[in-house]
């Protein structure tokens, strides 16, 4: 359904309506956990449905939604790290106001770890972010995220041990300390 239709009200096709259903949740938290904001995650949620309006559900979508919403989520979520990445360089970042109980040392301090951690995993390749995402954020199994993605069990497996090492280095590198896997 060309953009226009919508624009048009007409109504949105069935198809369309389902893929929206079974699929923004899973979505809405594969962006929220590499963004780490709920608005970003919703504007990549928003971003993928706009983009499936404007090209229609096509066959790889229909074929394997699952597979194909998750790619789109993972790289327009790693779009929005590197935007935001851009404007803290060139200082146009906004400043947020955290309401919380906790000590500012305390906010401070889990603040910059997850920072570290983002900045981590946006250093990924996106079917290894992919992977991690679908291990730990959707608790996925190894054979689970194979038949997802069209690969061996194994090859998830040793992709895994492979990442969590990778990710440890990173973070020790930029001197967090501690599991962060």
């Amino acid at each position: 359904m060309p953009i226009a239709a919508v624009r048009r009200s007409e109504a949105l096709p069935q198809e369309f309506e389902d893929l929206f259903l079974e699929h923004w949740q899973m979505l809405h938290r594969t962006a929220y956990a590499i963004t780490g904001r709920r608005q970003d995650a919703e504007d990549v949620l928003q971003s993928i449905f706009v983009k499936l309006l404007q090209r229609g559900v096509t066959p790889e979508v229909r074929q394997h939604p699952a597979r194909y919403l998750h790619r789109m989520a993972v790289n327009l979520s790693l779009n929005v790290l590197r935007t935001s990445k851009r404007r803290r360089l060139v200082g146009i970042d906004t400043v947020e106001i955290q309401a919380s109980s906790e000590e500012p040392d305390d906010v401070r301090e889990r603040d910059e770890r997850h920072q570290r951690l983002t900045e981590a995993l946006a250093s990924l390749k996106p079917r290894a972010l992919e992977i991690l995402l679908l291990h730990y954020k959707h608790d996925y199994s190894d054979a689970q995220i194979a038949a997802l993605l069209g690969t061996s069990r194994g090859t998830i497996a040793v992709t895994l041990f492979r990442l969590r090492a990778r990710l440890r280095t990173l973070m020790r590198s930029a001197g967090v300390h501690g599991d962060t896997t």
